[in-house]
């Protein structure tokens, strides 16, 4: 399948209008989501569990468990549209133009097989190498994302390596098609601290080497702050703010945003006392016509429930007719005049 190299005209990826339902209810868990990831670019999806970010990524993947299904919407690698391919034909998309990295490494390795004889496999097929060829090529991909020794970890099975270097293992055979997008769902979650850093940094590596376009999916913001370009803010299947990544952790316009950014405390490593946000996400098909987040907000009025919010330009504009943050909530703009001093961030009602 031909890939058109993608243009600020025709991003890497389009995600339009996306809707995922669930069960045979055909419950909506994602709504109207819209996004665009340029070549290059790195675009962070963060939020709770069940906000939908992983739904939207398994969507843009072909990888949806049975009674999940993309019932609207489209969504477009470069000029190719992925909604409505069969299997064949998204074969033909993953492990070349469209790769990914998972949490938890070893569960996607055959633990039967060395490590190497997996990433060579996939290169004598797509290429076309010989033995010799695609192992040479196999070390030289385990050198590009920072293995020690690749020859020896090239013999290895997956019990004979740590979380991290199969981490590693997966991003190289992830990249080894030389793909125009890298999903990373959750991609260091398992690791501890040091080793995340390094994935990281590896990840930020590999997108300014190869212009690779990277869609990052975390609950964690540190993560996100630290390699994204923009932020994705998800809330009960919706896309509640949108903008720099820089600008949106400086400055949230949604309420939810800050109350993440809260918890996260972001470079207060001296606060003793655990911050929450306090109530639960409604469970997919029970939330009411306003915003969802209407109930665990302290800033939330009456008309915040009275009526669908749209996730509309950030007003003020930070800069006149600049509008590449977007945010779904009512009082944004009046927030943002009042600094959103009161009433007291601590107390957000359960």
């Amino acid at each position: 399948m031909p890939a058109a190299t993608p243009t600020p005209e025709r991003p890497a990826l389009t995600v339009d209008g996306l809707h995922v339902t669930v069960g045979r209810g055909r419950t909506e868990a994602v709504r109207d989501v819209s996004f665009t990831v340029r070549a290059g670019e790195a675009v962070g999806l963060v939020g709770e569990s069940g906000s939908g970010k992983t739904l939207t990524c398994r969507s843009v993947l072909g990888l949806l468990a049975p009674g999940v299904a993309v019932s609207a919407g489209r969504i477009s690698l470069g000029d190719t549209a992925l909604t409505g391919l069969d299997e064949r034909a998204w074969q033909q998309v993953r492990g070349s133009r469209l790769g990914a990295v998972f949490q938890d490494p070893g569960s996607y390795l055959n633990p039967s097989l060395t490590v190497g004889r997996q990433l060579a496999e996939p290169l004598r097929t797509r290429h076309r190498l010989s033995r010799t060829e695609a192992r040479r090529r196999a070390v030289e991909l385990f050198a590009s994302v920072g293995l020690r020794d690749p020859e020896t970890v090239h013999d290895r099975y997956p019990h004979e390596l740590s979380g991290g270097m199969l981490q590693r293992v997966l991003i190289a055979i992830a990249v080894s098609g030389e793909p125009e997008l890298l999903v990373a769902d959750e991609a260091t979650t398992a690791l501890d601290t040091v080793v995340q850093a390094e994935v990281l940094d590896l990840l930020d590596r590999l997108r300014a080497e190869r212009g690779l376009a990277l869609l990052l999916v975390t609950h964690d913001l540190a993560v996100v702050a630290e390699v994204s370009d923009r932020l994705l803010v998800f809330y009960a299947g919706e896309i509640v703010e949108d903008g720099p990544t820089a600008e949106v952790v400086a400055a949230p316009a949604h309420p939810y945003t800050e109350a993440l950014l809260r918890v996260a405390s972001l470079g207060d490593r001296g606060r003793r006392e655990l911050a929450v946000i306090p109530g639960r996400p409604p469970e997919p098909g029970t939330a009411g016509p306003g915003c969802r987040f209407a109930p665990r907000c302290a800033y939330a009025t009456d008309v915040c429930s009275a009526g669908p919010v749209a996730l509309a330009p950030v007003a003020p504009a930070p800069v006149p007719g600049d509008h590449r943050r977007a945010v779904r909530c009512l009082r944004a703009a009046e927030l943002a005049l009042q600094g959103a001093a009161t009433p007291d961030r601590t107390e957000v009602p359960a």
